[in-house]
């Protein structure tokens, strides 16, 4: 059994200005997206396109910038709507209060997903060619997401068996039982393993939008075992319910998952059976 580090959230205070651990996670995050998208430009079928349709690093820093407002507003919007829809119903003014923390994975896809559509038609490129693209460079940052929420303390696991040598105790919890850390359960398996299966499988030529796909199914599939060591989220406007559908005794994450698994599926197939146009090739004139 192990007692959770306390370990200080703000990582660096000049006078006023407090750095978070927090917030550099996101800043890793945002550079490891960068720096795969530099190598996804090596992989098919964007090395070969040319012409208007070749992509280039400031593809990546658009994309970048666009994935950013996304996820800020996305996850904030999402976790507002999907966690605690009735207490920002009465207090409006508190959505803004985004430095208090509270976002949500599966808005800031949405946002993401909003973004990247805006991008592809401003760009005049297809929608699957631009998630297939950005769908490999994403889970590394979820990793470093999820190294912020072990150093916050945050996002618990439920209690683990005595026995279990990496039980947790998280004081801040409320419980001197051991837990598990779900944290470090979800770095290892949204993070890590997806990363290395959605880039090996992202690194073959690939029909359109399945390479999205698999990202949708992996998350999905991942996020809905973690859920399963996750302490539920609470509804703060109402202390002891658990939040989520009872059904299934299944939680409100795992809920979340399920749409993500089930489109998934059904974008491979729509992929794996639609036909490709093919890729735009240079002119010898």
């Amino acid at each position: 059994m192990l007692m959770y580090p306390q370990i200080n959230p703000i990582a660096l205070q000049l006078g006023p200005i407090a750095i978070h651990w927090y917030g550099l996670t996101y800043l890793a995050a945002f550079a490891l997206f960068y720096f795969l998208g530099t190598l996804r430009l090596k992989h098919e079928p964007y090395r070969s396109l040319v012409g208007a349709g070749a992509w280039q690093r400031k593809d990546i820093e658009d994309i970048l910038f666009l994935g950013v407002v996304g996820v800020i507003v996305g996850g904030r919007l999402g976790y507002c709507l999907f966690y605690r829809p009735e207490f920002y119903l009465f207090n409006p003014l508190e959505i803004f209060k985004v430095w208090e923390g509270g976002m949500s994975f599966h808005g800031g896809m949405l946002g993401v997903i909003a973004a990247m559509v805006w991008f592809a038609r401003s760009r005049a490129r297809p929608f699957w060619q631009v998630m297939d693209f950005v769908a490999p460079c994403v889970p590394t940052g979820l990793a470093a997401g999820r190294v912020g929420n072990f150093i916050n303390g945050e996002l618990w696991g439920r209690f683990s068996s005595p026995d279990l040598p990496w039980g947790m105790v998280f004081p801040q919890s409320g419980s001197m039982l051991p837990r598990h850390p779900s944290q470090v359960y979800q770095f290892l398996l949204e993070g890590l393993l997806l990363f290395v299966l959605l880039w090996l499988y992202a690194r073959k030529p690939r029909k359109q939008a399945q390479v999205s796909a698999f990202f949708l199914v992996g998350y999905g599939i991942f996020r809905f075992i973690a859920e399963f060591f996750r302490e539920p989220d609470k509804i703060f406007a109402h202390p002891g319910n658990e939040l989520g559908l009872r059904a299934l005794d299944l939680s409100q994450g795992q809920w979340l998952c399920v749409p993500m698994i089930l489109g998934g599926i059904a974008l491979w197939v729509w992929a794996s059976r639609r036909e490709q146009a093919p890729p735009p090739v240079a002119s010898k004139a």
